[in-house]
């Protein structure tokens, strides 16, 4: 067992063990890593649903760290010269810069569709 002090956080569930050498098995994930731009397969679409009828561009499908997202969206943004944010998996730039985006990821290496 480690010797963290909230350890039994991660045991809920366990009451009680007769056995001498049990140990129990956290369902701890392990640390997502980010594939390289040849291995990504992005998609660049066009949403305003639930925006008020403002225009964004969505990419999805990245798979990696949440710093490395964020650092992608910041690039991209700042290329663009439009606001956005990364959440969820996705990143999501103002207005419709499909093309632009795309041009921009597939210069990184990135494999980009336009839906």
């Amino acid at each position: 067992m480690t010797s963290n002090k909230n350890d039994w956080k991660d045991r809920l569930g366990v009451v009680y063990s007769t056995q001498s050498d049990f140990n129990y098995q956290t369902n701890h994930q392990s640390k997502q890593t980010t594939l390289p731009p040849q291995q990504q397969n992005l998609r660049v679409s066009l949403d305003k649903k639930q925006r008020k009828g403002k225009v964004v561009s969505l990419i999805t499908g990245f798979i990696g760290t949440d710093d490395d997202l964020n650092e992608l969206a910041r690039v991209l943004k700042s290329k663009c010269g439009v606001g956005g944010s990364a959440k969820d998996g996705e990143i999501i730039i103002q207005g419709d810069n499909r093309q632009k985006i795309a041009q921009i990821l597939q210069t990184a290496g990135y494999k980009v569709k336009i839906i």
